[in-house]
């Protein structure tokens, strides 16, 4: 892990790589998240940035790979698969965050977006799922209910693509 961090780092910084923070751009290179269409996201909540900049640290970087890792317990990735999906940062997941992950997984391009009726069915079938408190949003503990139903969450992370 060490190496693969001082990699992304430029040579002068290399023997600093403990003190030194990894821009996002130099992160959004590796391969596991290149094609990944929650990236941004991913380094946001990994980032203890003050900057807000997204950079990472050698220790943001472990918390990223060990919650990617296949030994992170479902727990650990549903509670950071949950902050990663929540764009706004609000703590739940309400109509906007719901979008925003749908046209995640569909793609950006026109020929693959939902129109607004397949959007609003779409969110309207997962709050019916997910919202067991019917308040119109998704809390942690709902979230992790719905996942620890869904063997693919646990095997996969539910982040990856």
């Amino acid at each position: 892990a060490y190496k693969r961090f001082s990699e992304l780092l430029p040579k002068e910084e290399r023997e600093n790589a403990c003190s030194a923070r990894v821009p996002k751009s130099h992160i959004l290179t590796l391969p596991e998240l290149r094609a990944n269409p929650f990236q941004h996201r991913i380094c946001h909540v990994f980032s203890t940035s003050e900057t807000g900049d997204d950079s990472m640290s050698f220790e943001d970087f472990l918390d990223m790979l060990s919650v990617f890792s296949d030994s992170a317990t479902s727990d650990v990735k549903s509670h950071y698969a949950f902050r990663i999906f929540d764009f706004n940062d609000d703590g739940t997941l309400d109509r906007k965050d719901l979008e925003q992950l749908v046209n995640c997984l569909t793609g950006q391009g026109e020929e693959s977006r939902l129109n607004n009726a397949e959007m609003e069915q779409l969110i309207q079938n997962i709050l019916e799922e997910s919202d067991i408190d019917k308040d119109g949003t998704i809390n942690l503990s709902e979230f992790q209910h719905v996942v620890s139903r869904s063997p693919d969450f646990a095997r996969c992370g539910g982040l990856q693509r």
